[in-house]
């Protein structure tokens, strides 16, 4: 299966990497990109291994703060969100 990123998701994806760097400094924000770059391979692998959020979309945790949501249309695998809690603790 081939992974698609949509914008949305690689504008969330750059802003918790920002946060991260800005909190926590460079180092702690290449191991947030480690773990989502690992976690892309294990969902190529696993495409189902996500919760269902909804009808069309599942959900991933990659660390407690931060969860993945992706579809799967066809042969492929389309990240639609990144969502980290510390930023938007109320919304999902």
């Amino acid at each position: 299966m081939q992974v698609f990123v949509t914008a949305r998701a690689e504008k969330n994806f750059s802003s918790i990497v920002d946060y991260i760097k800005n909190k926590w400094g460079a180092p702690t924000a290449h191991e947030f990109i480690k773990k989502v770059d690992d976690m892309l391979v294990l969902l190529k692998k696993y495409p189902l291994i996500g919760q269902k959020e909804s009808e069309n979309i599942r959900g991933f945790q990659i660390t407690p703060q931060t969860r993945v949501l992706y579809r799967i249309k066809n042969d492929r695998i389309i990240i639609v969100s990144f969502f980290d809690v510390r930023q938007h603790p109320d919304k999902k």
